[in-house]
């Protein structure tokens, strides 16, 4: 029963991993499995046996989570861009009340203001967060992939890159990936490989293997490594670490229109009225599963 649960409970974590805006680590807060699922990431090398119990039925519903939404999602950025950017960018701004006190909670306990540093921080991320965008083209973040060696090196990092935000409480590792520019076209991969596994098309599955094993590897790096420092920057500068995520989350809407070009997308009035409402009821539901 236990490992059924776990398994359920993974595949709530990999749809929020898979939903910019949406924080895998705040959902795992959530579910009350934040502490077990960490310690069996950081026991691993130490307890194998019992670390792999642990987060075996968590990555299989993980897997199944991403999989299943994956397919919902590209949907929606292909017909109905714009107010499921809206619905986006509500997720993500949602998150701020709960940042916004964990940062409350770091001054009190250092005694401090934000100070010069922190105002650093957040300009540095929040210019960061809004050039990055515009290193692509209005629409590249549609399209698909290549298999060159500069894309899958390109893969390898983002996915180190975005698993060690993941494991981060607040901060959404499919945001850092569509501000960087790769995350409709890592969901459309991984759409086209799963297509490609049900005709059973070799060809297909073995471009998308090309490209999905060096993000998968980045990954796995990035949860056991860089997440460390994450951890390191929190404790030694949890100040400034949060005003850069703030940078991060403020520029983080700008990014989101400009990849998927949804601005250009709009057909009228009405979406614009559903795309707020739409944004009003996400930002509280992320809101919500934060407090």
């Amino acid at each position: 029963m236990t490992f059924l649960m776990d398994t359920i409970k993974g595949m709530l974590i990999g749809i929020a991993n898979i939903i910019p805006g949406v924080s895998g680590g705040t959902m795992a807060v959530s579910l009350g499995i934040y502490d077990k699922l960490i310690g069996a990431v950081s026991g691993l090398l130490k307890n194998p046996r019992k670390s792999i119990a642990v987060l075996l039925p968590l990555v299989l519903g993980c897997g199944i989570g991403i999989v299943g939404f994956t397919y919902a999602v590209e949907y929606l950025l292909s017909h109905h861009t714009f107010v499921t950017c809206m619905a986006f960018v509500g997720l993500i701004l949602g998150g701020i009340p709960v940042l916004f006190a964990s940062l409350k909670k770091e001054l009190a306990k250092k005694s401090a203001g934000i100070g010069l540093s922190g105002i650093l921080a957040f300009a540095l991320l929040f210019a960061l967060a809004a050039f990055l965008p515009m290193m692509n083209a209005g629409d590249e973040v549609l399209k698909t992939f290549s298999v060159t060696p500069g894309t899958m090196l390109s893969l390898f990092f983002v996915g180190v890159i975005a698993s060690a935000t993941m494991v981060v409480p607040g901060v959404s590792g499919s945001l850092v990936m569509m501000i960087l520019g790769y995350y409709y076209g890592v969901i459309n991969t991984i759409k086209s490989f799963l297509d490609a596994l049900k005709a059973f098309d070799l060809g297909g599955l073995a471009h998308g293997f090309a490209l999905l094993m060096p993000f998968g590897i980045g990954v796995l790096l990035g949860i056991f490594l860089i997440a460390k420092l994450i951890t390191f920057l929190f404790e030694k500068f949890g100040v400034q670490t949060y005003c850069a995520i703030f940078g991060l989350i403020a520029a983080s809407p700008f990014a989101v229109f400009y990849n998927t070009g949804a601005l250009g997308s709009l057909s009228g009035g009405g979406q614009v009225i559903l795309g707020v409402i739409l944004a009003l009821l996400c930002g509280t539901v992320t809101w919500k599963m934060g407090g």
